[in-house]
């Protein structure tokens, strides 16, 4: 099947994704006054007197803004607001099918930071969390630690959390299939933007023994002349302080995860890793290294971005579950030992006796994974003291 041209028919079929239901009656005089006036005065004042009362008496409870700017949609790069809302209609059609959340698109026309910020700031009161898509590094991050500040509700960046968040629980699931800890590892990354600065983060907090990082420029190390980003990264990472290039930081490598460009890494230097390697080359279309390619080398365990080979890193595993999780218990924030426990959770739904190099992490479509990612969210936020019910 052509994909492109097919999903183009479809789409002018469709004429969008999401449509509106109504839950209440509009069928009589009697439903309108009480489902519009004189009848809904009441629960105005009552949310009034409490504001906590929007999350019973209005559908807040259960919806999510997936919020845009349209300057990096699905590789195609600063496509525009208006040309990234088929992308953002298909992820709140992904909510909803994954964890019975109603998300509602936004797609804003500004690439000022405290443009956005004030607008989604200001009509964060309509919903229960708030998820950012799409948005070019390095004003995604800035652009989320000031909602943070602002929001009293969940705010997550899916492209880096949601991808941290299952690119840890790949790697904790490959590394059991070779035999080994995480703390007793060294990881390399190719990629140091908004994927790759959160899932070196998740992987420090889960005790990965050691990150290396690289980039464009080679390998991030404390006391180079860093950005603001980096020298955070920095912190955290490198801890023999080797420099150069991407070759010598996966020399002797027990995992590679690259969120960075196709056909970057040769075979030589996945050999050069330590035995049993673990590869995870999650670059789009193309992966760093193609899987073949990496088996051959050595690699024991391979996975990637792509639906066609075993091990697909699927942000989708993720996200729904998260949020389903923050939502049920009004969670103000989406904080790092919720994100544990969903790529725990996650991991934990394969056993042992299914559990090999083709099988690390559930499929999409497994019906456990939204509601085991949600048990352990809620969990994690009630014992964070972050759930407000």
């Amino acid at each position: 099947m052509d994909y492109l041209k097919e999903s183009l028919k479809l789409h002018y079929e469709w004429k969008g994704k999401l449509e509106t239901k109504a839950r209440a009656n509009a069928a009589c005089k009697q439903d309108l006054s009480l489902a519009y006036t004189p009848g809904v005065a009441a629960p105005c004042l009552e949310i009034q007197k409490d504001i906590n009362k929007s999350y019973e008496l209005t559908r807040r409870w259960n919806t999510v803004a997936v919020i845009t700017d349209g300057t990096a949609v699905l590789g195609l790069g600063d496509i525009g607001p208006e040309a990234g809302m088929p992308v953002m209609e298909g992820k709140c059609l992904l909510f909803k099918s994954f964890a019975d959340i109603d998300a509602i698109p936004l797609c804003i026309r500004s690439k000022d930071t405290d443009e956005i910020v004030n607008a989604v700031s200001l009509f964060a009161g309509s919903f229960g969390g708030i998820n950012l898509e799409d948005i070019a590094a390095p004003r995604c991050f800035e652009i989320e630690r000031k909602l943070k500040e602002k929001c009293d509700i969940p705010v997550f960046h899916d492209d880096q959390h949601g991808t941290a968040v299952v690119v840890l629980a790949a790697v904790l699931n490959a590394l059991r299939c070779v035999g080994k800890k995480l703390e007793d590892c060294t990881v390399a990354m190719s990629g140091a933007g908004s994927a790759g600065s959160a899932i070196a983060k998740l992987l420090n907090a889960c005790g990965a023994g050691n990150i290396i990082m690289s980039d464009k420029q080679g390998i991030i190390c404390k006391g180079d002349n860093l950005s603001p980003a980096f020298a955070k990264l920095a912190e955290f990472t490198n801890k023999n302080k080797i420099k150069g290039t991407l070759a010598d930081a996966m020399r002797g490598a027990d995992v590679f995860v690259g969120v960075s460009a196709g056909g970057i890494v040769s075979k030589e230097m996945v050999a050069s890793m330590a035995e049993n390697a673990v590869v995870m080359a999650m670059a789009n279309p193309t992966p760093e290294i193609m899987p073949n390619e990496a088996l051959e080398a050595g690699a024991a365990v391979v996975g990637t971005g792509r639906s066609d080979f075993p091990n697909q890193i699927n942000n989708v595993l993720a996200f729904p579950g998260i949020f389903r999780g923050a939502l049920d218990v009004r969670a103000s924030d989406i904080n790092e030992n919720m994100k544990l426990a969903a790529a725990h959770a996650i991991a934990g739904l394969v056993s042992d006796d299914k559990l090999c190099a083709e099988y690390i992490l559930p499929e999409a479509f497994d019906e456990r994974v939204g509601p085991a990612v949600a048990e352990a969210v809620a969990k994690a936020a009630c014992d964070s003291g972050i759930a407000r019910i």
